[in-house]
């Protein structure tokens, strides 16, 4: 095979770059478009975004937003478009990372987003081979000039089976998480299949709690609302008095961060923004912050009431249990609620996915920096499947916090 990469801005001057291939994979028509400007490669973007995200973080809008927001500069943009037939199949969107002389590709979002998975058409890459999808990746990697590692985070893995996974041949892996979603076509079928009786039971207790401190609202709001600013203020206010009882430090806390939020639940464009909110008399006691493109909801954020008495009516669930009674029948058909296990993805959650982080090395720096972050990594995972060692990671956190 031979790869044809055209350059679309002073940059790069990637012609000609051949590969080895095996049978299958001879007669690939495979180009790659490289830009520092995400407006260069817009149509192509959009047309890989009409198959789904799997991520706000791979939205175009999102990602202008994003560099607007944090100032990121040119030199440090960077986009990717593997084309197969002169059709979009993959594309990528990385910010550069430079760190005691190593220079990393990241995707834009940081921990932000639920993954920094490339952006592709699932289709299409489902009908090819192994080794077609190989020398995909191979292509992409072939067009990372002046960097020492390109670092893929919680990209999903929906088969075991290497040969028939989309991600598996982006380069070398380590576990990361679960990702856990709801998926439903109604209220109607949710309910049946996730609450038992004992939910149900304890949703009414938690609900009979709740009212007898006066009178319960729920409400959804579009994130453009006049309203939606006070709203999210609220909840970044509520979000850190709940990390500081944690012990974690708010990644919230710059007003960059937050004014990006505001921005992003009122971006134009498929990618809208949600509010999800509950109130007891008046006052609002538990919020969801989400994000929707396509019938799929994210939550990014949630918060509850920091106040004790009110906490015994799980603010939190019963705002999430209006939730999943109402965003089913109204377009919805997949609700995803991030990584980590949590008592509320226990109860409404019928599928998870495993997410696994990938590396493409491409210098021997870039080697080494992989093999000890990669332990990290791997190290961080078994933790938090261990549930005696998670227990007194987290003892230690709240004291580490506790005397800064």
């Amino acid at each position: 095979m031979t790869l044809e990469a055209s350059a679309i801005d002073n940059r790069y001057s990637i012609t000609n770059i051949k590969t080895k291939s095996s049978a299958d994979c001879a007669e690939l028509n495979v180009s790659v478009i490289v830009s520092d400007d995400i407006s260069r490669v817009k149509s192509e973007w959009r047309s890989l975004e009409k198959h789904g995200l799997e991520s706000p973080g791979q939205s175009y809008e999102f990602i202008r937003l994003w560099i607007d927001s944090f100032s990121v500069a040119k030199k440090d943009q960077s986009f990717f478009v593997v084309k197969l037939d002169n059709k979009p199949i993959i594309g990528m969107a990385f910010e550069l990372d430079s760190h005691m002389g190593v220079k990393v590709l990241v995707p834009y979002g940081a921990y932000h987003v639920g993954s920094g998975a490339p952006l592709v058409d699932s289709k299409a890459m489902a009908s090819l081979s192994s080794s077609q999808r190989k020398e995909l990746w191979l292509a992409l990697r072939n067009s990372f000039k002046g960097v020492d590692i390109a670092f893929f985070r919680f990209v999903p893995q929906y088969t075991t089976n290497k040969d028939n996974d989309l991600f598996s041949q982006i380069g070398v892996s380590v576990p990361a998480d679960q990702l856990y979603r709801a998926e439903f076509d109604s209220w109607e079928s949710c309910d049946k299949e996730q609450r038992t009786r004992t939910r149900r039971k304890h949703d009414k207790q938690h609900s009979i709690k709740l009212n007898a401190f006066g009178d319960v609202a729920f409400e959804e709001m579009s994130a453009k609302s006049p309203k939606a600013r006070e709203i999210i203020e609220i909840m970044f206010a509520q979000r850190a008095k709940r990390f500081a009882v944690q012990g974690i430090e708010d990644p919230f806390v710059e007003q960059d961060r937050k004014e990006f939020y505001h921005k992003a639940g009122a971006l134009e464009g498929d990618l809208s923004g949600v509010l999800h909110i509950l109130r007891l008399n008046g006052e609002i006691i538990a919020i969801r912050y989400n994000l929707v493109h396509q019938g799929r909801m994210f939550c990014l954020i949630s918060s509850m009431s920091e106040n004790v008495k009110i906490q015994k009516g799980a603010p939190g669930k019963q705002c999430l249990l209006r939730v999943m009674q109402t965003v089913f029948d109204n377009g919805i058909n997949m609700f995803d609620m991030g990584a980590g296990l949590t008592d509320e993805k226990r109860h409404w959650c019928n599928k998870t996915v495993s997410l696994v982080h990938y590396y493409m090395p491409l210098t021997l720096l870039g080697y080494v920096v992989m093999s000890g972050h990669r332990l990290k990594k791997y190290l961080r995972y078994k933790i938090k499947n261990n549930s005696n060692m998670i227990v007194f990671v987290k003892k230690i956190r709240k004291l580490i916090h506790r005397g800064k």
